[in-house]
């Protein structure tokens, strides 16, 4: 186990406002198209899976490294939770796919990470991976773009890019992503995957599902309705937690695709997170459905002592509002 620091940095290349207004362009035109197929809808997390109510509970006694932000002290907050599938389009939820567990956390106050103003609201988007796949946002994109043009053209675009070699691993990488087996999220666990700040601190956020829920085996047709009978059932209690930085090798910041070692930076609980028993097929529920559905979630949505930190996570700035705009949600 290392020392958790305060020196971690930010890169911030010269030409990255450009870079990122390009990238904006090409999800557009994405955005457009599956628009046109599928109806008004994300550039990405296009699906929606279920939208829940919830608490978030922030602990006391908490180290004062973790004292940060929304963290500061102990108190519940209202939260909603969007559930998703990270496609670009709308899919069987048998397909292979990232799932993605947002949280909008209501209720806060303080300069916002934007640095325009104050919020009061904290997001942390969150999906079924512990880092990205790709270590800055110029490869992701990429291959986003390349993907949206179907398989043939994704192909080509990685062999032209990376060579034999470099394809064939990038395949391989991008597989176990989409691939990954999933049992469901009541049983599995979510993280932020880049880091954000703490204050003066960095870190990565993660959420462990109820120790007491089973897999159903028949849970993959139909994500949001596993979910649904679940919490018709029963409230479920999952723990928030938080990893820090301690140096650039083993905990970088701005290569998104390194996962930080729990040997070398080991997580804490920060917070719990319940979502209380609930029918969502009830008139109540099916309009916050679609209220979530209608609002944003965006890691920038956040307060300035949690600001996205990296290169990807600065990139997502810029692609996430224009998806926003593109949807008619600012």
């Amino acid at each position: 186990m290392k020392e958790i620091s305060k020196n971690w940095k930010e890169d911030i290349e010269a030409n990255e406002e450009e870079r990122y207004a390009e990238y904006v362009k090409k999800f557009q035109a994405i955005q457009r198209v599956n628009s046109s197929k599928f109806g008004t809808g994300r550039t990405l997390h296009r699906k929606q899976l279920l939208g829940i109510k919830a608490q978030l509970e922030v602990l006391s006694d908490l180290p004062e490294y973790a004292k940060q932000g929304l963290f500061s002290k102990s108190g519940t907050y209202e939260t909603w939770i969007r559930l998703s599938s990270g496609s670009m389009k709308i899919q069987s939820d048998t397909t292979g796919d990232i799932r993605g567990f947002a949280l909008k956390v209501h209720g806060v106050s303080g300069p916002n990470a934007l640095n325009s103003g104050k919020t009061s609201f904290q997001d942390f988007l969150l999906i079924n991976l512990e880092a990205f796949s790709s270590p800055k946002s110029d490869e992701f994109v990429g291959i986003v773009v390349a993907a949206a043009n179907g398989g043939g053209a994704l192909l080509k675009y990685l062999f032209k890019t990376y060579g034999f070699f470099g394809a064939i691993a990038r395949i391989k990488k991008a597989g176990e992503s989409f691939n990954k087996p999933f049992s469901g999220f009541a049983t599995e666990r979510f993280y932020s995957a880049a880091p954000i700040a703490f204050g003066a601190y960095a870190g990565r956020i993660r959420l462990l599902p109820p120790k007491e829920q089973k897999v159903e085996k028949s849970a993959s047709k139909n994500w949001g309705d596993d979910m649904k009978s679940r919490i018709h059932q029963e409230s479920l209690i999952y723990e928030l937690q938080a990893q820090f930085f301690t140096d650039e090798k083993t905990t970088p910041i701005e290569n998104a695709s390194v996962n930080w070692p729990e040997s070398e930076a080991p997580y804490i609980t920060i917070a719990r997170l319940t979502i209380p028993k609930q029918d969502l097929d009830s008139a109540e529920g099916q309009a916050l459905q679609k209220q979530i559905e209608d609002t944003i979630f965006d890691p920038w949505e956040a307060l300035m002592d949690h600001r996205p930190l990296g290169d990807v996570m600065r990139a997502r700035k810029h692609v996430y509002f224009a998806s926003q705009k593109g949807r008619g949600a600012v």
